[in-house]
């Protein structure tokens, strides 16, 4: 209720403007089996598309044109067309597709099929699937480093981040890191990669070159139970400067410092924060709140919570159009 009333209160000041250029987020609701089509420029959905089921880990073409969907319960990637949202096309995924990552060329998919502890390879425009790679107990985080040459996962049973060779589609090294590893993220320069961990309650920044852990980051909110936070999501701005993390039931977002791994800012949000997103212009970031039902837009430049707005049951992941 009071961060309801504090996003109303800065509507009424006139302080809330939405963000200078439009773009559409795109909000995966595993419960309901829906995808919410969030104006960022009007904070408003205006549109919900009825998907496959249990839908979670959710991307976007480099162009923009089609929506690249986990079903996890399907066993299936349902392709969306972003003009007519309609599902157009199917891809083949392996069991249980949790999370996955888009190459940077935009050509292949890496999915990490979390009941068969694989990741799959999917040359998108063959609809086919080029690899299947044996890697750890339930496999769930997907990254790949900016030149397209390392994909990372993570296992959440093995605790461990696998560096995989795109081109040989061969496991290169193990790292292991805290328990339960939720997601990866590499750092724009592609020197790190930084993987949190939901039950150790940390991040761990591994050094792409030397395949070490080089610092661990971990987190303190007063008033909370260590167990209570539970860092999943991680983006990092496009200069590098800045990472945030969603920290689950803590219901906030962390601000870190890049340079120093400070952690600058909680910002408050919904409850049961899950995934985030950046707008192209990176004036904002938007965040998923699976138990409220919600999602939360963050000004970058303030890092201060700007609006709330309703969405579908269990909000899971988040794109945004890149134009």
């Amino acid at each position: 209720m009071q961060r309801r009333a504090c996003a109303l209160a800065i509507v009424a000041t006139g302080f809330m403007a939405g963000p200078a250029s439009a773009y559409m987020a795109y909000v995966s609701n595993e419960k309901d089996n829906t995808i919410s089509v969030v104006d960022t420029a009007t904070m408003q959905v205006v549109k919900t598309v009825n998907v496959g089921q249990r839908p979670r880990g959710i991307t976007i073409s480099h162009d923009g044109k089609h929506i690249y969907l986990c079903a996890s319960d399907d066993d299936s990637i349902e392709v969306i067309d972003t003009a007519s949202l309609e599902i157009v096309d199917t891809l083949p995924s392996g069991p249980d597709p949790e999370l996955f990552v888009l190459s940077p060329d935009g050509k292949t998919l890496y999915v990490a099929n979390e009941d068969d502890n694989l990741v799959t390879v999917i040359d998108i425009e063959g609809k086919k699937v080029l690899a299947e790679i044996p890697v750890g107990v339930e496999p769930e985080g997907m990254g790949v480093s900016p030149d397209g040459k390392t994909m990372v996962n993570t296992s959440e049973t093995t605790n461990m981040a696998h560096f995989i060779d795109t081109s040989t589609h061969e496991i290169t090294d193990n790292v292991l890191v805290d328990a339960r590893p939720r997601f990866v993220e590499f750092t724009p320069d592609g020197k790190q990669a930084w993987v949190s961990a939901e039950i150790g309650g940390t991040v761990s920044v591994i050094d792409n070159q030397t395949r070490e852990v080089v610092h661990k980051i971990t987190f303190e909110v007063a008033g909370l139970r260590p167990e209570s936070i539970q860092p999943v999501g991680v983006r990092i701005t496009a200069d590098g400067k800045k990472a945030y993390v969603a920290l689950g039931p803590a219901n906030r977002v962390a601000v870190i410092n890049t340079q120093t791994y400070e952690v600058e800012k909680y910002v408050l949000v919904g409850q049961r924060v899950w995934q985030l997103a950046f707008t192209p212009d990176q004036k904002t970031i938007i965040s998923t709140n699976g138990v409220s039902n919600d999602i939360t837009f963050i000004d970058v430049a303030t890092d201060e919570p700007v609006q709330s707005v309703t969405v579908g049951a269990l909000p899971w992941g988040v794109v945004v159009s890149p134009k």
